[in-house]
């Protein structure tokens, strides 16, 4: 059987995307991270499914590079709204802005593409991300950890270039409590202008991605609550694959209108043979 998939990055943080609406794949996790292996597969930071969805435009399915399913990935969320375009999910149409409704592991989340009038293949994707609560926000001396979707662990430093993101991740990303269920290390420099520099070891992958969707609105969420960072309705965000930015409302109890906004690149598209 020939399994079709697309490839997709956000930022630097790629995708296989297939289209499982009419017949789901069930295999083993061992599978799906042999897929992933970027010497032996296709070679991603994770795999998503699009399934039908009686509530909503579709349910997204997601896999880490480890093959197993896991929590809510942004920039996964943002390449699946820009999938869902080419499956004629979201219509095709001439709007400006072209939106859907879609829901995750975690929940339902808004999306909608910004047509790039100089490079169709290459949109701007905003994603709606769950509110966070103020009281669930975790202070600690030496760092901040808050779920965005996916549990972050963010430390502030002063020259994010100068870490060594793999090994002080990894340390921080097996040792307790994070030990059973692990959790995302987010290494975060202030720059002037409200501007925050990131870095990111992910849980499921294991390593150093270019970019970390959750991951960055934790940040951007944590600077706000440290006074870090004055009020903007636009945070920018420096990630080794690219520029995003990140909006929210900030209430006496949460932290809501969550979105991460940035590019979606179509890769390629094609074929691999399963048994």
């Amino acid at each position: 059987m020939k399994l079709n998939f697309f490839k997709y990055h956000g930022t630097g943080n790629d995708f296989i995307l297939i289209d499982s609406r009419k017949k789901k794949i069930i295999k083993e996790h061992s599978f799906f991270k042999k897929l992933c292996d970027r010497h032996f597969g296709i070679g991603a930071d994770g795999i998503i499914f699009i399934q039908n969805d009686s509530t909503s435009d579709f349910y997204m399915q997601y896999h880490n590079s480890d093959g197993k399913e896991s929590t809510m990935c942004g920039n996964g969320g943002r390449c699946a709204i820009f999938f869902a375009k080419k499956l004629g999910i979201i219509p095709n149409n001439n709007q400006e802005e072209n939106k859907t409704y879609f829901r995750a592991i975690d929940g339902y989340h808004y999306g909608s593409i910004i047509k790039n009038n100089k490079n169709n293949n290459n949109n701007f994707v905003s994603l709606s991300l769950l509110n966070v609560k103020k009281n669930e926000i975790e202070i600690h001396p030496k760092h901040i950890f808050l779920n965005t979707g996916s549990p972050h662990h963010i430390i502030f430093v002063k020259n994010v270039n100068k870490i060594d993101v793999y090994k002080e991740g990894r340390k921080i990303r097996f040792q307790n409590p994070y030990l059973k269920k692990g959790v995302n290390v987010n290494f975060v420099e202030i720059l002037e202008n409200n501007i925050l520099q990131i870095r990111t070891y992910e849980r499921g992958v294991e390593n150093e991605t270019l970019s970390c969707g959750t991951g960055i609105t934790a940040s951007v969420i944590s600077a706000y609550k440290m006074n870090k960072i004055s009020y903007m309705k636009k945070i920018i965000v420096k990630t080794l694959g690219g520029n995003l930015w990140v909006s929210l409302q900030e209430t006496k109890n949460e932290y809501k209108n969550i979105n991460l906004t940035g590019p979606v690149q179509f890769i390629f598209e094609g074929f691999i043979e399963i048994k």
